[in-house]
């Protein structure tokens, strides 16, 4: 079918219409790697109810945005969604996508400047997580496209120079047979200088050895590596991923990492939390924190304290609420004497404290789900004069600003923080006032 591409969606699609018919409007049709206004030939590959889904088999008249995708696994690897098109235009698209997502959702126009933050394009993760086949020979690499299929990779240019470092050694390693059975995915974090690596392997139970050996042998292959820390986990599905906490087996030098940017320095354990742009963190930092001083902070979702740590120096008292066994450790290291960090769930920390903690600031940096419901039923009743929300999903940030929106609050800035080049994933800071 011949289809015209009207726009670009959240998730990485464009769309398009099929012809109407004696049953009313046509049915959207999404398509992967298409840009806006272009003529494509398309192939119908899934069909539901309310629309259908496709593949580009030809560009018929191409966007004057299209460009040679610079990754040699674009649109094979599940990764990146973007590099059929100029950066800048990028940036216009996702500030695009997000607006569309206030006005549907929210039924918020903005009235006020959107600011958005750009990364440089290239070599910007500091953390790379790819899935690992040791038979019937060595591959590593990331899941195809709409795919639990491998397709190996030997270098990855949205990672860091480190991180693709260490992926040519892993790779060399693999090929001299010094891998074991039973491993079946590595992660790199590398630190803001891009210097040391802190590494992670998991594995299945029917690795015989908890991995020491293994961990020591690959530390000695990446002299950057400043420790190994083997995880096992029962199944390699990311359905079943994060389920629960991977058990730690095995650890070889250091199982943290330090950190360190302009404000702050932060010991990041194995297993934890911390964002992925080496670029941006500071800057994101610098959105939520600069400017606000008063009584008391509330940081939600606070992880191993990004903002908190920060936020101590303009508050008496920062509140810092994390569920995360590993991440809670990191926490309370990285927690000055000002930062209360307390154990929990967002939503049981708000319940409890009902009626008992007055916040002059309450930051939000939930995840891709968004706020649950009791969250924003607790925040709306503790009415903290000021909020800041960090946002990982359009959606679901729509969603939640509708509720808060609606018990009174109203949009003083907004950002966009382009953490994903490359990506349809987005980041978002809004500050809301009442």
């Amino acid at each position: 079918m011949n289809l015209t591409i009207e726009k670009l969606v959240y998730g990485g699609d464009g769309l398009a219409r099929l012809p109407a018919d004696e049953l009313g409007p046509g049915k959207g049709v999404f398509v992967p790697f298409v840009l806006p206004g272009e003529q494509i030939d398309a192939t119908l590959v899934e069909q539901k109810p309310g629309f259908v889904r496709a593949r580009m088999e030809k560009v018929v008249q191409e966007s004057a945005q299209r460009i040679q995708p610079l990754c040699p696994y674009f649109q094979r690897c599940g990764g990146c969604h973007y590099q059929h098109t100029r950066y800048q235009y990028q940036l216009a698209m996702k500030a695009s996508i997000l607006q569309e997502n206030l006005r549907r959702i929210a039924k918020l126009e903005l009235n006020l400047e959107l600011g958005i933050h750009p990364s440089p394009p290239w070599n910007y993760r500091n953390r790379s997580r790819l899935k690992i086949q040791t038979v019937p020979k060595f591959e590593l690499g990331y899941f195809k496209f709409n795919s639990h299929e491998l397709l190996p990779v030997e270098d990855c240019p949205i990672s860091s120079p480190l991180i693709n470092r260490a992926i040519a050694a892993f790779w060399e390693w693999g090929r001299a047979g010094q891998t074991a059975r039973g491993l079946y995915e590595i992660e790199f974090f590398a630190d803001a200088e891009d210097s040391q690596l802190l590494v992670e392997l998991y594995v299945g139970p029917d690795l015989p050895a908890p991995g020491q050996q293994l961990a020591e042998e690959l530390q000695a292959t990446l002299p950057q590596v400043a420790g190994v820390v083997v995880f096992e986990n029962s199944s390699p599905l990311p359905s079943k991923q994060h389920s629960g906490q991977p058990r730690q087996t095995g650890v070889s030098g250091a199982g943290t990492l330090v950190y360190r940017t302009e404000r702050a320095a932060y010991r990041v354990s194995a297993g934890a939390f911390f964002q992925v742009n080496r670029h941006l963190v500071e800057e994101l930092v610098g959105l939520v924190s600069d400017g606000y001083a008063g009584t008391v902070a509330l940081d939600l979702y606070a992880g191993t304290g990004l903002f908190s740590s920060v936020l101590s120096r303009g508050f008496a008292q920062v509140i810092a609420v994390e569920s995360s066994q590993i991440s809670y450790a990191d926490l309370v290291h990285n927690s000055p004497p000002n930062v209360k960090a307390v154990r929990a769930t967002s939503e049981q920390y708000l319940q409890k404290a009902s009626g008992k903690v007055r916040a002059d600031l309450a930051v939000l940096d939930p995840p891709r789900s968004g706020l649950e419901t009791g969250v924003l039923n607790s925040l709306v009743e503790w009415g903290a004069p000021r909020l800041i929300y960090v946002s990982c999903d359009p959606a679901t940030l729509a969603r939640d600003l509708g509720r808060l929106l609606a018990a009174g609050y109203r949009v003083e800035q907004a950002h966009l923080v382009d953490l994903f080049p490359q990506t349809y994933h987005l980041e978002s800071v809004f500050h809301l006032t009442r």
